[in-house]
């Protein structure tokens, strides 16, 4: 049981404490790899989790696809012993399917748009309209698009339906690993597209909107417990905090769109 002075405290974040008891008893550490999309926020609630349930939280990043080392497909792949993974939804529910993850523990966090950015100080295009989207994208010098879900996104669909595939080759890149933000941050390119949640803690650039809503895609993310993950118990106790409604302004403020589910048993 929680202690009382606790249950009675307000406040989104205190308010989800009724979620931890499965946890709270024996304090554990826990292994968590998120990809960027949900890292923000994930950031800002780890501290009261710990906090309030004891635990302690051994957090890395990783994308959710793709092949770099730190993709949490290859993270699993290789017997890398987690707990718990944050990742884009349609990629969990592919990992859950090979049997990777725990049926029944997937829990849907929140959903993602993406936006646009500049450098810092520069010229901010006008992309509430496709045409003006499509425009940003042929006058810009060097764009930078991520090699996750809206990296994929942009590639394989934006740019057809803007019927600007062609004209991007050579000056459209897909970055790896690195958040788009901080290559035009370091002026590698003059505009980029990424999750809204990824560009925001980036120093160096602005947010020039989200793409008009006929082309926009918005990304669910996702959690689930790790199958033979070293602290079961602990870990759904996490995953029930995270979903917890009492939380959604805190992931709303990090650019996301709170989308709370149960932990289904």
């Amino acid at each position: 049981m929680l202690p009382h002075h606790l249950a009675r405290k307000s406040g989104p974040l205190l308010a989800a404490l009724v979620f931890l008891a499965a946890g709270a008893a024996n304090a554990a550490d826990i292994r968590v790899v998120s990809s960027g999309g949900f890292a923000q926020a994930y950031k800002n609630l780890a501290p009261e989790y710990e906090r309030v349930s004891g635990d302690h939280l051994q957090s890395e990043w990783g994308p959710s696809m793709g092949t770099t080392a730190n993709a949490i497909p290859a993270r699993l792949a290789r017997g890398e012993r987690i707990d718990v993974v944050i990742m884009v939804g349609d990629a969990l529910d592919q990992l859950m399917a090979a049997g990777r993850l725990v049926p029944g523990t997937k829990v849907v966090l929140a959903n993602s748009p993406i936006a646009c950015a500049v450098r810092h100080g520069a010229a901010k295009p006008d992309i509430s309209t496709t045409e003006g989207l499509r425009s940003a994208f042929l006058t810009a010098r060097k764009v930078a698009y991520s090699d996750s879900a809206s990296g994929e996104y942009i590639e394989g669909k934006l740019m057809k339906k803007l019927d600007i595939a062609q004209q991007m080759q050579g000056k459209a890149a897909k970055i790896p690993a690195t958040p788009v933000g901080e290559i035009i941050a370091h002026g590698e390119a003059d505009f980029g597209c990424q999750q809204r949640s990824e560009l925001m803690p980036v120093k160096g650039i602005d947010i020039v909107g989200l793409l008009p809503p006929e082309v926009q895609l918005k990304t669910e993310f996702s959690a689930a417990l790790v199958r033979d993950a070293g602290q079961p118990e602990a870990g759904r106790a996490l995953l029930r905090f995270l979903a917890s409604p009492a939380n959604a302004a805190a992931i709303e403020a990090t650019g996301l769109e709170p989308a709370s589910t149960p932990l289904q048993h």
